[in-house]
């Protein structure tokens, strides 16, 4: 069973993935963030910075790059969970081309990439994931989270503007463009995975939609 965790920044992916590591006794693939040399110069770069030197453009290929390794990895074994997958690369790509800051250019041959890298995954005995968990939550609840969470580079008042537009779309996106597995879609208004009782309420949500 591979399941992937998707979900707007901040609502708890790495903490469900490790949830459901430990109950399922499953190796989770993270997502790089923490060793990733570019997302804070994304973040705190400025309109000019950007432009100049390409900073979302260089981070969507860091991340595509990442996370083809991730999921051929991960469908080579038959228990994993992903936090984050290759297929919701794309929507991050395709909203920062719709802000301007990804060129078009630029995002078609992002997306030529990306086709290649999934065709490459047909070759694999596993081809796909068996399960999507979708957190989905209010933007207020996407805001508290990210507050919570710390990262310095995540803070930033200017960046609300930003968190809202990828927010606003999230749904659409699951809806209309994700076709790899199942999703199991979890709101994460009402359950806050830092309390140990809701752990259990989103764990069973997850292992009934398994056992279904």
């Amino acid at each position: 069973m591979v399941i992937v965790i998707g979900g707007m920044i901040g609502l708890g992916k790495t903490t469900v993935a490790e949830m459901l590591s430990e109950k399922l006794g499953s190796q989770v693939f993270y997502e790089s963030v923490d060793d990733n040399p570019i997302l804070p110069l994304f973040y705190t770069a400025s309109q000019e910075e950007i432009e100049a030197k390409r900073y979302p453009f260089l981070l969507q290929l860091y991340f595509l790059n990442s996370r083809f390794k991730t999921i051929k990895d991960a469908l080579r074994h038959p228990n994993n969970i992903i936090d984050r997958s290759i297929y919701e690369d794309w929507y991050f790509a395709k909203r920062n081309r719709d802000l301007g800051r990804i060129s078009d250019l630029e995002f078609q041959m992002y997306e030529n990439l990306l086709n290649n890298m999934l065709e490459e995954l047909g070759d694999l005995p596993k081809k796909a994931p068996d399960l999507m968990i979708y957190l989905k939550g209010s933007f207020e609840t996407v805001l508290k989270r990210i507050q919570l969470r710390g990262r310095s580079y995540e803070l930033d008042e200017s960046l609300i503007t930003y968190y809202k537009f990828l927010w606003e779309s999230y749904d659409d996106w699951v809806m209309h463009h994700y076709s790899a597995s199942k999703v199991v879609t979890i709101d994460m208004d009402q359950y806050d995975v830092r309390n140990e009782a809701d752990r259990v309420q989103v764990l069973k949500l997850i292992t009934d939609a398994l056992h279904s």
